[in-house]
């Protein structure tokens, strides 16, 4: 369980108490702030208030969160699309649609069900909620996922992420003519204000973020893109390409209310892991890993290729 504590300073004084805690702690979705706060979990100077208590300079607010219930991940025999394999590491060409590991409604079915197939002594390297898991692509997004055998591939590969050691590429359709043949986005990515599930530009708590871009072809009302993202933010490349108006094809979430209007639709967005380069993390060889477009993308490109 843990345990937060928050003093209010001048400038959140009048917020409502779930939103300050909102504010305060992006991590965790406004709406479980809201059961903490609904069943008495949260004090403010050590009395209960309701969601939408007007919170006070110098007041002190304290809580207790309990952990969630994480489902225990089974193995099941899902067929995996295998790049490349050896005795410490995995790359897997993830369709759309599958989800990385198990969660609040994706109890089985995910990359990490079948993994504990693949793998029978995979689990707890990592965590026993992500086994093997060392990085993640949304949902909708397909293309290549490293996974880790063993702990020391782990580690690392969680430090090449993290120092930015592994080149990564996607490919990506997105809606509009984009002016310039490549450039750099350079926009920070923070929690979206109001709607948690997003993230924004002008977020809370932004972190630096660096995508670069390049045009492949402009067809009649959109653009075939290869992205280089230099950071690893939460749907940095999507949220960066909707900042600039050009946002993915078939975007549900960063699209607008119709993302697929003026193009034939897509079931999902348009975006693949292309390509990983990487030396591996055990005997350092250099490591090429490429993955094509995927059947509807392809399919896609060649029935609305016309060239502007």
């Amino acid at each position: 369980m843990q345990c937060y504590e928050f003093e209010v300073d001048e400038a959140s004084s009048k917020k409502r108490l779930d939103v300050f805690l909102s504010e305060n702690l992006p991590e965790i979705s406004r709406s479980r702030l809201k059961k903490l706060i609904d069943e008495n979990r949260v004090v403010v100077n050590s009395k209960f208030r309701p969601a939408g208590y007007k919170v006070r300079v110098k007041e002190k607010i304290e809580f207790q969160v309990p952990p969630l219930e994480k489902p225990e991940a089974t193995s099941e025999n899902i067929p995996l699309d295998i790049i490349f394999e050896d005795e410490h590491l995995l790359a897997i060409n993830k369709p759309a649609g599958m989800v990385v590991h198990p969660g609040p409604g994706h109890s089985t079915g995910t990359l990490v069900n079948a993994l504990l197939y693949h793998c029978n002594d995979l689990s707890g390297i990592g965590g026993v909620e992500r086994p093997g898991i060392v990085h993640r692509l949304d949902k909708e997004t397909s293309g290549l996922v490293l996974v880790a055998k063993t702990e020391a591939a782990h580690k690392v590969l969680a430090d090449k992420f993290k120092n930015r050691e592994i080149k990564k590429e996607y490919l990506a359709f997105v809606k509009g003519n984009v002016k310039n043949d490549n450039g750099s986005i350079n926009s920070p990515i923070g929690r979206h204000k109001t709607q948690r599930k997003k993230m924004d530009t002008r977020g809370d708590h932004e972190r630096q973020a660096c995508t670069q871009y390049e045009v492949l072809q402009r067809c009649k009302n959109w653009t075939y893109l290869k992205l280089r993202p230099e950071t690893g933010r939460t749907h940095q490349i999507r949220v960066h390409l909707a900042s600039l108006h050009h946002p993915v094809i078939g975007d549900k979430l960063y699209g607008g209310k119709n993302p697929n209007s003026g193009v034939l639709k897509l079931s999902r967005h348009a975006l693949h892991a292309h390509h990983l380069g990487l030396n591996h993390p055990i005997s350092g060889t250099p490591l090429s890993l490429s993955s094509n477009l995927p059947i509807d993308m392809e399919n896609f490109l060649q029935s609305h290729k016309e060239i502007t």
